[in-house]
C-alpha cells in the first residue's frame, strides 16, 4: 500500500507541492493526473526517495522508500524510460538490474518474454523505439517481483497494440493483489485502465476517489437562448449554475426545479435534461483550470 501524508516540497520561495495526502490500496490501479507544473512528478520523486520532502511523509508498506532494504523487491519504479544505457542490449540491461536486486537470472528471460522483447533481447537499447524502451522499463520494474508499481507516463510512445497490452498487464497485476499508481497525459487510456483517480492542480490535491464516482452524473444540464440571462435567473432562484465551455449550464437541482426557475424568469430553453456526467477530459479541465491560491 502507498500512503502519502501532508507531503510538501518547497524550492526557496516556490512551493511545488503543498500538503498532499492520498492512499493507494492493494488490488487497485490509481491514475495520478495533473497538468504540467502541477507537482505530479515532484510527488512521485518524493515517493521514490529521489527528492527529499520539505515536510510530510510518503511510505510504501509503512516504510519510506529509502528505508526499504532492497526497494526493487518491494516496489517497481519507472519514472523515465529513456534513462537506460544506449550501448547495452536489452538483456544486458535486465541482467545488470537482476544482479543488483538479487533476482534469479531466469527472471530476465521471463520478463523479456512477458513484455514482448525476446526478439530484440540482443539489440542495443539505443536502437530501440520509444515504445520498446517503455516495454523494457516496465520489464525492469517487474524484475524484482514487486507488490507495488509506480509508473510515470508508461504508455508514452506506444502504439495502440502496445497500449492495450500494457492495460491488460496492469489490470492482471492489480487483480492478483498488486498496487499500481500511474501518471499519464493520455486521458482516454487512463479512463480505460484505472479504477481510482488522484488529481493534482497547482501543487494541491483537487480530487481523490473512485473513477466511477468522480465521473458520475449529478444535477441537470440546461441550455438557453440567452446563456448569461439563464445563469442569472438560476442564481436569483437560489440555485448554483455552473457555466460550461459549450454554453450550457450544469445545475445541482432537478430538471423540474430548473425548468420552473427558467419559466418564472421568462427564459427560453433549448435543452433541459438530467446530466449524464462529464467524461474524464471534461472533469480534468474542470478540476485543474482554477487559478492558484494566493
Amino acid at each position: 500500500m502507498i500512503t502519502v501524508e501532508n507531503l510538501t516540497k518547497r524550492y526557496g520561495s516556490t512551493t511545488a507541492v503543498q500538503d498532499v495526502s492520498f492512499t493507494v490500496r492493494p488490488g487497485s490501479i490509481t491514475g495520478f493526473l495533473g497538468p504540467n507544473g502541477a507537482g505530479k512528478s515532484t510527488t512521485l520523486r518524493m515517493l521514490t526517495g529521489l527528492t527529499p520532502p520539505t515536510s510530510g511523509l510518503a511510505t510504501i508498506d509503512d516504510r519510506r522508500y529509502v528505508d526499504l532494504p532492497n526497494p526493487g523487491r518491494v516496489v517497481g519504479v519507472m519514472l523515465d524510460a529513456a534513462a537506460q544505457h544506449p550501448g547495452r542490449t536489452g538483456r544486458e540491461t535486465l541482467l545488470l538490474n537482476a544482479g543488483l536486486l538479487g533476482a534469479p537470472k531466469a527472471r530476465v528471460d521471463e520478463m523479456l518474454e512477458a513484455v514482448g522483447l525476446s526478439h530484440a533481447a540482443k539489440r542495443r537499447v539505443g536502437q530501440y523505439s520509444l515504445g520498446m524502451r517503455q516495454r523494457l522499463g516496465i520489464a525492469s520494474a517487474l524484475l524484482g517481483d514487486p507488490a507495488v508499481l509506480i509508473l510515470d507516463e508508461p504508455a508514452n510512445g506506444m502504439d495502440p497494440e502496445g497500449i492495450r497490452w500494457m492495460r491488460g498487464l496492469l489490470q492482471d497485476f492489480a487483480a492478483r493483489g498488486g498496487t499500481v499508481i500511474l501518471s499519464s497525459h493520455l486521458l482516454g487510456e487512463v479512463q480505460a485502465t484505472v479504477d481510482r483517480l488522484v488529481v493534482i492542480g497547482n501543487g494541491r490535491i483537487v480530487a481523490d476517489g473512485p473513477l466511477d464516482q468522480l465521473l458520475a452524473g449529478s444535477g441537470t444540464l440546461v441550455r438557453g437562448l440567452d446563456p448569461a440571462g439563464l445563469a442569472d435567473a438560476l442564481s436569483a432562484a437560489g440555485l448554483q449554475p455552473e457555466s460550461l465551455p459549450d454554453g450550457s449550464v450544469r445545475v445541482d437541482a432537478t430538471p423540474e426545479q430548473v425548468g420552473r426557475a427558467a419559466a418564472a424568469a421568462g427564459q427560453i430553453l433549448l435543452e433541459l435534461r438530467q446530466s449524464d456526467g462529464a467524461g474524464l477530459e471534461d472533469l480534468f479541465f474542470q478540476l485543474t483550470s482554477a487559478p492558484a491560491a494566493a
